[in-house]
């Protein structure tokens, strides 16, 4: 019988056991954020780690037997070692290696062959562009916001595959009414200590 989660309990979900074990193993010599989310942080190792392994099993489906399975024998296709791959995600660059085969027939899902993004850059150059923002400014935002040099010709090719569904976006029945909040703040010098600091009041 499947476990019922409840909608409007504020704990989150209760993790089996030996996840937990895990977690307290992973977490067990953290001492500062940059631990977990540094640029050597846990976030990453575990990001490089779980693609990686993923990766290995979808070339395990390509060739149709595991890693020194005696059925590879002669199989017309091996594995063939690994090439560096370094790719965009939401916390920074990261260097994967992925598998090859001898025939270069491998053709991962995961990651596919010319892609050099992993996360939600897809989805964050479309949300722009249909709001509204031009190629240009879109490039300039993500490199000032996430520090990513994107190209012109890369949001292009995005772009054009959604062309059809954000015009019908833009050109949607709007709503009559649209709340608008205003945040303002006076920022002032302050000591605190023996050290002073701006704050925003």
């Amino acid at each position: 019988m499947t476990e019922q989660i409840d909608q409007n309990s504020d704990k989150p979900p209760e993790l089996p056991p030996e996840v937990n074990k895990l977690l307290d193993k992973l977490v067990a010599g953290y001492q500062k954020p940059a631990d977990i989310l540094g640029e050597n942080g846990l976030l990453k190792q575990l990001t490089k780690a779980l693609v990686e392994r993923a990766l290995e099993a979808e070339m395990t489906h390509h060739l149709g037997y595991s890693k020194y399975a005696p059925d590879g024998k002669n199989s017309g296709n091996s594995r063939n070692g690994r090439e560096p791959k370094t790719v965009k995600t939401e916390s920074g660059e990261l260097t994967l290696a992925i598998p090859r085969d001898r025939q270069s027939k491998f053709e991962p899902i995961l990651i596919p062959k010319h892609k050099r993004r992993l996360g939600k850059f897809d989805d964050l150059i479309i949300s722009l562009y249909s709001r509204g923002m031009t190629q240009d400014q879109i490039r300039e935002h993500i490199l000032a916001i996430y520090g990513v040099e994107v190209s012109v010709e890369l949001i292009s090719s995005i772009t054009d595959v959604v062309t059809d569904e954000v015009r019908a976006w833009q050109s949607r029945r709007l709503d009559e009414v649209y709340p608008i909040l205003y945040l303002d703040a006076l920022r002032v010098k302050a000591r605190t200590g023996a050290q002073v600091t701006t704050r925003a009041i």
